[in-house]
């Protein structure tokens, strides 16, 4: 009789022990770090692509801010600013932007990418022809050299990196400004963003 006292006491322990294994195990997972969400998840221009474009290989061109290599020269939009016009040190007035004709649902697109400390910064730029580029939603709009700019702040918003997208008529089409900057070391994303397409509205018609 004590021999099966005794058996059923070990089985209780060993039933206990598993659940406890499995409680924790539990616990584990449930507690795994989760991976960073991607950069800028979604693009948050329109989506109307240009007539006969391919399908851009990225959903969102902007999902990261490595550098890549140059995809032809830099013309239009894209050789009127220069990485001296940026806050970001480094590079000179010549150097080529990091990356060009990367977003093939545009008819032109850049950007200037760089590290500071270990955190990545950059300005990105798309420019349609004959059509306007429109934000998804906004935060407001400024007068920029009697120019309409609006924009969409997201330096608080949790789901990307601090970035300001901006969109603005320019030479007939539309052209849309995306900075992305958590250094917190050159101002406001917006702010930024705002003297960009001041020197670009400047240098419209140049």
């Amino acid at each position: 009789m004590s021999g099966m006292v005794e058996a059923m006491r070990r089985l209780v322990l060993l039933l206990a022990v598993l659940v406890l294994v499995t409680g924790c195990a539990r616990t584990t997972v449930g507690g795994t770090a989760v991976a960073q969400s991607p950069l800028d998840a979604a693009s948050p221009f329109d989506q109307e692509q240009k007539e006969s474009a391919e399908p851009s290989e990225s959903a969102d061109p902007d999902e990261d801010l490595d550098t890549a290599p140059i995809d032809g020269e830099a013309q239009g939009v894209c050789a009127k600013l220069k990485w001296t016009d940026l806050p970001y040190p480094g590079a000179k007035a010549d150097t080529p932007p990091s990356q060009i004709n990367y977003d093939s649902t545009f008819d032109q697109s850049c950007r200037w990418t760089t590290k500071v400390d270990d955190v990545e910064v950059g300005v990105s730029l798309r420019f349609r022809e004959g059509r306007a580029i429109t934000i998804e939603r906004t935060t407001g709009e400024w007068d920029v050299k009697e120019r309409k700019v609006t924009y969409l702040d997201r330096s608080d918003d949790p789901d990307v990196e601090p970035s300001c997208v901006l969109a603005v008529p320019y030479e007939g089409g539309g052209l849309g400004i995306i900075v992305i900057d958590s250094s917190g070391k050159f101002g406001g994303v917006c702010d930024q963003g705002r003297k960009v397409a001041e020197v670009l509205i400047d240098r419209e018609t140049s």
